[in-house]
């Protein structure tokens, strides 16, 4: 609508500017030396809702981080859009890997460094924004509600008790969510699906103390080397997940629906470039966007353990580290893989050293309906502002939320992203384009407008 592009046109630098100061907040929830800085990024976006329009803003207290809710009731006969995002970003580490600081937001070839820039400050904001666009150009055809947690980088936990007791509060008719992506501007699409997650943590005693590895070396077990080993274990020769029982439960794709997904636009040699390797990896059998989609996979995020600093420390070290997360597909469980795993590593332990497993955080898989009002609405949004219909795709990642919207509120979700995979997400130097985030302010009236038609 002429209204709409005239306004965001007006505003567009206000929009940039207010997106750069929410980056500048250091808002990363796993670290408790930001505690203040995420209730201050908190307290920014419920400013920003009011400002764009909305009542009853409140930023709710949890057992964690707070949550911001907001909403715009007009008319009980009008569809009801609950709008998810999160205000929290990754830790920022390494910093010395980042070209620019991480929490001073800087525009490099049309592209927006800093964390939290992509995932998903800019998302979520291209709502807030369009929201205010349809306010001031009195074109609002919806009721909306806001809810923007600050705890979906550490798992949600507080999240489902929060929608348990404001069930009445959130009733909607739809949950909204853009914090996935598309394959790219000139072929976009819409995310159909998203992998669970079971997030463990391993420790590996050997001896009671570190050890000198000349006198003791050659005669203790290494419990870096054996927890080296142990996880080395954990895929075979074609990359198959070893843990007994895995697979069970693990939907397979039709060989027709395989076929579908085989003509998306992928080419694995610009997938490879993007990432500076030589070539690419994966369980065999399968193409690269069905191992990122549709399988599931067992992943190491991190080992440590003995001396790490800076010179030589000759020691044979008590303890070894790992943290292991483990992405899963329709039908996985993640309590029950987290249990398996579990299991499986504690029974390939040698009697040599002692294994300690810690389940962290999990997630349920989903995929999300095609064939639903919202999403021909999302779909229809896309196609008019991209002169191109989606795509629709699986994701690769997790959001733990999406299943518990279903089983707490009964509501469907629709995932209508706007990154790109190669936005560094989690990495240093995390990025958002410039045009995608003005993109996302453009298409989200007109879902609003075609829901409502």
């Amino acid at each position: 609508m002429e209204a709409w592009k005239n306004y965001q046109e007006e505003n567009k630098d206000r929009f940039l500017n207010e997106l750069m100061d929410l980056l500048r907040i250091p808002s990363v929830s796993a670290d408790s030396r930001f505690n203040a800085d995420t209730e201050r990024c908190a307290e920014e976006v419920a400013a920003r809702l009011r400002e764009a329009g909305a009542d009853k803003v409140e930023i709710c207290k949890t057992a964690g981080h707070p949550i911001v809710y907001g909403e715009k009731i007009m008319n009980a006969t009008w569809p009801t859009v609950l709008v998810y995002g999160h205000y929290d970003v990754q830790p920022a580490d390494p910093l010395e890997l980042w070209h620019t600081p991480p929490f001073e937001p800087t525009i490099r070839d049309g592209k927006i460094y800093a964390r939290g820039s992509a995932d998903d400050k800019g998302q979520f904001y291209m709502h807030v924004k369009a929201f205010e666009t349809m306010m001031r150009t009195n074109t609002m055809t919806c009721n909306l509600k806001f809810m923007i947690e600050g705890e979906e980088e550490v798992g949600s936990s507080n999240l489902g008790t929060f929608l348990r007791e404001n069930k009445e509060r959130l009733k909607s008719d739809l949950v909204l969510v853009s914090d996935t992506s598309m394959l790219s501007m000139e072929n976009p699409s819409i995310e159909v699906g998203l992998r669970g997650l079971a997030y463990m943590e391993v420790e590996v005693t050997g001896p009671n103390r570190d050890l000198h590895s000349g006198v003791y070396g050659g005669a203790v077990a290494n419990p870096i080397t054996v927890l080296a080993k142990m996880i080395a274990s954990c895929h075979d020769e074609n990359n198959h997940i070893t843990v007994q029982g895995f697979y069970d439960k693990v939907v397979n794709l039709s060989a027709e629906e395989r076929a579908e997904m085989a003509k998306t636009p992928w080419d694995d040699a610009e997938y490879a470039k993007d990432l500076g390797v030589e070539s690419l990896w994966g369980e065999k059998g399968y193409s690269s966007i069905e191992r990122t989609g549709i399988r599931p996979t067992l992943e190491l995020n991190g080992i440590w353990g003995g001396y790490t600093g800076e010179g030589a420390k000759t020691v044979l070290p008590s303890k070894a580290f790992a943290k292991i997360s483990m992405r899963l597909v329709p039908n996985q469980n993640s309590d029950e893989i987290a249990a398996l795993f579990t299991k499986h590593f504690e029974t390939i332990a040698p009697n040599t050293v002692k294994v300690k497993v810690t389940a962290h955080h999990g997630g349920e898989p989903v995929v999300t309906p095609t064939d639903s009002k919202a999403y021909k609405a999302a779909h229809r949004a896309i196609e008019t502002t991209f002169g191109k219909a989606p795509i629709p795709t699986r994701g690769g990642g997790s959001i733990p939320i999406v299943a518990l919207f279903e089983e707490v509120l009964g509501l469907k979700t629709v995932l209508m992203g706007f990154g790109l995979d190669s936005d560094a997400l989690h990495s240093p130097n995390e990025h958002y384009h410039v045009f995608n985030y003005f993109k996302g302010i453009e298409t989200i009236p007109y879902f609003f407008k075609y829901l409502a038609e």
